[in-house]
Parts: C-alpha cells; sequence; structure tokens
C-alpha cells in the first residue's frame, strides 16, 4: 500500500521484483473554453528591396575582386635578363617603363610581357639596346589616385562592413525587440465580450467553485458592497497539486463576471536587468485598471513571491518585483474592481507580507478530486469519445485514487490510444485498465522475458500479496494480480478502495503491513529463500511504520506523542523531517518500528502456512493465466466471492482535512 502525504492514501499497490510506487507527471488541465485573445495590428513586412539590395551588393563585390582575371589573358612574367635576350634577338615590339622601373608591353608575336629593370643597377645601356633593336619605347610617370580608383578599392571592405551591421540590428530586434519589450508587460489579454468558460465546465469542486462566487459577485454588483461599507476581496490564492485545474477555476471566474482577464507567469516578471520586473508589474497593473473591472491572473506566483532575506544569495531583481506586487496591491481603489488571483503549489514558500489581509485575502485549496468528483471529471474529458456499454466511469474513478485531473484527461487520452491501436471505433473497459497499467508502471512485456525460475518466484511472491490482502479483515480487495513486468516491475498486486478513506485506523495500517511483507513470507515459506524482489515492500512498509510511530501515536512504548515535519518542502511530495527528539527517543523509535516489521511477517507467515494450498493454487493460476482477478483468489482460499457495492464517499460530512486537523 502507498503512503504518501501525512496519511496514507489509497490506491494501487505496486509489488514486486525492483518495484517502484506510481507517480503520474503532472499536467495542465485542458481548457474547454476557447478564449479570443485580442491583438493589435500585425507590423508591416520589411520592403523587399532591402533583400534585393543585399544580394547586388555581394554580386557587385565578387565582381570587383575577380575584375583583374576579367580583363583577357595574363601577361607573361619576364625576368631581367630573359627581357635583355628578348630585346638582342628582336622578339620585343613594344616597352612602356614607369618610374620605378617596371616595363610592360608586347612581343613580335603578338603576346603580352611584364618585367622589372632593377634600378639600384643604374643601368645605362638598356636605353640605347631598345633604340638599336628597334623597340617602341614609352615612357609613364608615377600614376595618380582618382577618387574614383579610391572609392572602388574601397567598395569590397564598405559592403561588407555594412552587411555585418544590417545582420546584427536585424538580430537585436528578433531577440530582444527593442528596450520597450524588456521592459513592457507580458500579460496576455482574454478578453471577455463572449466568455465561454464556466463554473459549469470545471467538475467537482463545490467548495471552492462557492469560495470564488463572492469574487464574480463583487466584480458583477460592486455597489452592493460598497453600500454596507464592506470592501470586496483584493486577492484570491488559489493553492494545490499540479494538474487540479487552479488555471481553469481562474478563467471560469473571469468568464462567470464577464470581464477581461489578464494572465501572467511569475517567471515571466524577471528578467536579467534590475528593475524590468518592477517595470512590468506596474504596466501590468495600469492595463488592468484601465480596464476595470478586471482579473490579474499570477501563475507560479512562488516565483516572485518568495520568501525575502531567506536564501544565502540575495536576488535584488526579484525582490523589487515582489517590493512593487505589494506596493500595487496595497494601493487598489476598492471600488476599482480590479482582483488579483494566483496559483501556487508551494504555499509555505510565499512571503508572509503577500499573504496578510488586504492582499490576498482569500485562500482556496484545490485538493486532487475525491471519488465522486473523479467521476464527474471524467464525464467532463469523455464527451466526444465513443465508450463501450461495458465502460464504468465510477469504476474507472475507483481505481484511480490520487489521480488528479490532469491525469484523469491523460487516462482517458491513452485509453483511446489503446482502442485506435486495437483497430476499434470504441473504447473498452480493458482499455482503461491497460491504460492505467501503462501510466503506473510503463510499458508492460511478455513474461518470457524471464528464466523459469524467476517466473516461479514471482508468481509466489504475488500470491502471498494477494492471498494476505484476502485474509486481512480491514484490508481493501484485491482487483487484479499479473506476473506481466512492465516498467521496473516484474508482477502487480493492485487493490481498488470501496470508499474514498479520509481517516485511517491502527488495524487497517496493519493489515497493510501484513500485506506489505505476505510476498517476502511466501517466497520464504515455498523457496526456502528470500530474494531481492521484496526490497521496494521493505521500504514502503519500513515507511508506514515509522510513521505510525513518529507521527500517529501509535507506540504504547513511546505513546500519544506526535514528531512532525516542518512541513512539505513540495506540496504532495515527502517531507523533509528535522528531528525533534533526542537520540534516546531515537532508539526507543527504531525498537518500535523493528517490533511492528516483525509483528506484520510473523502475521503473514502464520497467515500463509495456515493457507498453504491456496498459496499453491494462485501460484499456479498466475504461472497458467499470468494475469488473474480477485474473485480468484478469493475462490482458491475458499471464500465465496461478493459483487463489489457501488462506490461511495465516506467521510463527506466530516470537517477534518487529510491530516486529520479541522
Amino acid at each position: 500500500m502507498s503512503v504518501r502525504g501525512t496519511v496514507p492514501r489509497p490506491g494501487p499497490r505496486v509489488d514486486g521484483g525492483g518495484r517502484v510506487e506510481h507517480r503520474t507527471s503532472p499536467a495542465r488541465p485542458p481548457d474547454p473554453g476557447h478564449e479570443r485573445r485580442t491583438k493589435g495590428p500585425a507590423p508591416p513586412p520589411p520592403p523587399s528591396w532591402r533583400n534585393w539590395l543585399i544580394f547586388l551588393g555581394i554580386a557587385l563585390t565578387i565582381l570587383l575582386l575577380l575584375r583583374p582575371s576579367m580583363n583577357g589573358t595574363t601577361p607573361e612574367t619576364l625576368t631581367y635578363s630573359q627581357f635583355l635576350d628578348d630585346v638582342r634577338g628582336d622578339k620585343v615590339q613594344t616597352a612602356t617603363i614607369d618610374a620605378n622601373g617596371g616595363v610592360v608591353g608586347q612581343l613580335t608575336d603578338g603576346t603580352g610581357y611584364r618585367s622589372q629593370i632593377p634600378v639600384a643597377l643604374q643601368d645605362n645601356t638598356v636605353a640605347p639596346l631598345l633604340d638599336q633593336h628597334h623597340v617602341q619605347v614609352t615612357g609613364q610617370g608615377p600614376a595618380s589616385a582618382t577618387v574614383l580608383s579610391v572609392i572602388l578599392s574601397l567598395l569590397p571592405l564598405l559592403l561588407f562592413v555594412g552587411l555585418f551591421i544590417f545582420l546584427g540590428r536585424r538580430a537585436g530586434r528578433q531577440l530582444a525587440g527593442g528596450l520597450g519589450a524588456l521592459t513592457g508587460s507580458r500579460a496576455k489579454l482574454y478578453d471577455a465580450e463572449k466568455p465561454t468558460t464556466r463554473f459549469s465546465d470545471v467538475a467537482g469542486y463545490e467548495g471552492a467553485k462557492q469560495e470564488v462566487a463572492e469574487v464574480v459577485d463583487f466584480l458583477k454588483h460592486p455597489n452592493r458592497y460598497s453600500k454596507v461599507g464592506a470592501i470586496g476581496p483584493k486577492g484570491v490564492l488559489m493553492v494545490g497539486p499540479p494538474g487540479t485545474g487552479k488555471t481553469l477555476m481562474a478563467r471560469a471566474v473571469a468568464g462567470e463576471a464577464g470581464v477581461p482577464f489578464f494572465s501572467v507567469t511569475g517567471s515571466s516578471f524577471i528578467e536579467i536587468f534590475v528593475g524590468v520586473g518592477a517595470s512590468r508589474v506596474r504596466d501590468l497593473f495600469v492595463e488592468a485598471r484601465k480596464r476595470a473591472p478586471a482579473i490579474v491572473f499570477i501563475d507560479e506566483i512562488d516565483a516572485i513571491g518568495a520568501r525575502r532575506g531567506g536564501a544565502i544569495v540575495s536576488n535584488d531583481e526579484r525582490e523589487q518585483t515582489l517590493n512593487q506586487l505589494l506596493a500595487e496591491m496595497d494601493g487598489f481603489d476598492p471600488s476599482a474592481g480590479v482582483v488579483v488571483m494566483a496559483a501556487t503549489n508551494r504555499p509555505e514558500t510565499l512571503d508572509p507580507a503577500l499573504l496578510r489581509p488586504g492582499r490576498f485575502d482569500r485562500q482556496v485549496e484545490i485538493p486532487l478530486p475525491n471519488l465522486k468528483e473523479r467521476a464527474a471529471i471524467l464525464a467532463v474529458h469523455a464527451k466526444g469519445k465513443k465508450l463501450g456499454p461495458d465502460v464504468d466511469l465510477r469504476v474507472v474513478a475507483r481505481g484511480t485514487p490520487g489521480f488528479s485531473g490532469a491525469d484523469l484527461a491523460n487516462l482517458l487520452n491513452e485509453a483511446a490510444i489503446v482502442a485506435v491501436r486495437a483497430h476499434r471505433d470504441t473504447v473498452t473497459a480493458d482499455d482503461f485498465d491497460e491504460a492505467r497499467d501503462r501510466i503506473l508502471l510503463g510499458r508492460r512485456d511478455a513474461s518470457n522475458a524471464l528464466l523459469s525460475e524467476e517466473k516461479q518466484a514471482v508468481a509466489v511472491h504475488e500470491a502471498g500479496h494477494a492471498l494476505v490482502a484476502v485474509l486481512s479483515e480491514h484490508a481493501d480487495p484485491v482487483s487484479k494480480v499479473t506476473i506481466l513486468p512492465a516498467g521496473q516491475a516484474l508482477g502487480v498486486t493492485q487493490q481498488l478502495p470501496v470508499d474514498e478513506r479520509h481517516l485511517y485506523p491502527e488495524s487497517y495500517l496493519q493489515d497493510s503491513l501484513a500485506i506489505r511483507m505476505g510476498g517476502r513470507a511466501a517466497e520464504q515459506l515455498v523457496v526456502g529463500e528470500v530474494s531481492t524482489g521484496a526490497s521496494n515492500d521493505l521500504a514502503g512498509a519500513t515507511q508506514l511504520a515509522t510513521r505510525m510511530v513518529v507521527e500517529f501515536g501509535m507506540s504504547p512504548e513511546l505513546g500519544p506523542v506526535g514528531f512532525s515535519g516542518d512541513g512539505p518542502a513540495y506540496l504532495g511530495q515527502q517531507e523533509i523531517r528535522s528531528r525533534q527528539y533526542a537520540e534516546a527517543t531515537q532508539r526507543v523509535i527504531d525498537q518500535e518500528v523493528e517490533r511492528l516489521l516483525k509483528e506484520a511477517n510473523e502475521r503473514a507467515m502464520t497467515l500463509l502456512s495456515d493457507h498453504r494450498v491456496a498459496l499453491d493454487k494462485v501460484a499456479a493460476l498466475l504461472l497458467e493465466r499470468e494475469t488473474i482477478d480477485g474473485s480468484d483468489v478469493m475462490a482458491a482460499a475458499g471464500m465465496q466471492p461478493e459483487s463489489l457495492p457501488a462506490p461511495r464517499v465516506l467521510g463527506e460530512a466530516l470537517a477534518h482535512r487529510a491530516d486529520g486537523r479541522a
């Protein structure tokens, strides 16, 4: 049996070799409403001639670089000695000599040439030699650079520099959008001219709806409150695990009130520059006041609302953003008609100044849905899906304790995918079972992946769990037993509670310990030795026994004392416990935990020894069929299988929270 929160949570047991406790991934609940987001006029596209200019500049640069090689054939380069020999051989027709001794000309065969007369030799025989062989000599003075030549020489460099500047500016606009994009509000505005999300779209959570209904009434009829001198709520903080529908509830409030809905996440306020977050908060509330009455919804407010001064490294940007938010909420005009709604799953990390009256006046808890609410949520998400006649959503809800609204939506989608994979148009009850196993355990493999002796050990192990559960008076009924590996579990024994439990008596917890130890006891009894397959069982049993002693006061040696932790480090997860007792008390706790575990193991051994024939029957059935129902286990134990009553919700009239506190 899995134990979560401050008291055990009912749910499918996951046992067998290498088993792990299931926990589905949080996801956002789907929004049945489709709000229309208002947008400003789209920015005009850049002119197309700019793109042509870029290509034209690149082409011109390439042409300029290749210009020397396009003027014709390249003249032949002659050494000074070769040049003199050609002159003596009457092979040189013309020669143009510049001031630096450079020679360019044409040979008698029509080919061009170039050479260099060494000026340092001060050779006076070259001119007479050229005249003697009738070479047409032309002198060329120093070349004067023109403006055009300078521009043409610098044009490639200028084009490259211009290209880099253009690309850099365009990248800067795309990444930052200018300085105004850093400081402006990033809230999404959902106009409520034709609101579609209503409280009827939010299945279950009637208590939470009543809490936020006053916000709707205040936004619709603010004069009713001002007449009697009452001030409407300024802020509503919704607290709950991920996937329970906090955002959907806020949109339903805006839809019922028919007012604009500003939605923004807490992390979107924070930027690399200090002061940007505070500026965004100011812009957001200025826009909300212009459109009042309106709702400002800040999701994951713990990103900016964490307790100040508690961290080793200070974050000036986050603290300035929080200070601005506190100032804006404190400076609200009561008649302005702006309500701030926020959501978080870490309320213990929020700054006390944010939670005081006058800012967040209401704290609405949105917990995991109970059995009745799960059935209603399944009915909402089942719209548009073809369900088979054997599908009972109440039975599906009974088999999904601890599931959030997002988890249930995912379950329906996975079941539909299983039906499509089987080439069927309708979703059957078997599809829901396979989808639930896939979510909780992972993909199921064939049992032939195990060795024969391993398969025998897993069958005995799961038979021990199932038989002890059937023989225990206060245990939840066994739903299914399988030895098909799935994920890290080599076998699974599932128990589904008939009723939605809110309080757990000591007898129920003791039965849970015995069931945990049943697999290991069966291996000891039949195989003669234990295996590593019971590691998860031992860890879960030790955790439950520790909480029975430390928190629930179920130890006669220690007495009616409870040592609770400092609170959950993350809502819905195991808390980090700080020890509040002495070493001597710790020794007593260890002894009591050991006593509870040994008693549970002895009880499981006794039950299985007295019903050894039934144990062998259940193990043989598992080896033959690989998956059996709880009725098969009861029949093997000689018990008459009884039909389970319709699921009902216990404790609806109890004014107790899940941890037993009023």
